[in-house]
């Protein structure tokens, strides 16, 4: 059985939630245990559910995240959001565009986030 669009979009949603959570658990419990993640696109990928918690363990401050517009293609999507991090007196914003395959339980299998450190902006 193939997920519906409606679901991959809720999947996304988890995605953001446990993002903003700051919970690396939370966020590896999402991804298949052998998927892989490239973020940012270029750098080393991180494969397999451990090495990706251990990817997410730098999440830390405040964390907000907004999705701002998806497209959803059978088990793939790409989406653009937003992620606001306040650490400290700094406030940290970044609008990555994410690329994922998920698998039939919905699952993402791999991850691919669009971004460059100039696009990151500080106030």
């Amino acid at each position: 059985m193939t997920m519906a669009a409606p679901d991959i979009k809720a999947a996304i949603g988890q995605y953001l939630a446990a993002v903003a959570s700051g919970e690396a658990s939370k966020v590896a419990a999402l991804y298949a245990d052998d998927a892989t993640l490239e973020d940012p696109v270029g750098s080393e990928p991180h494969r397999g559910r451990a090495a990706i918690e251990a990817f997410y363990g730098g999440l830390q401050g405040e964390i907000s995240t907004e999705l701002l517009t998806a497209r959803v293609a059978g088990l793939e999507a790409a989406f653009l959001f937003r992620v606001v991090t306040k650490a400290g007196d700094a406030t940290y914003t970044i609008e990555p565009i994410d690329v994922m395959t998920f698998n039939d339980a919905g699952q993402i299998t791999s991850m691919r986030a669009f971004w460059a450190p100039e696009d990151m902006t500080a106030a």
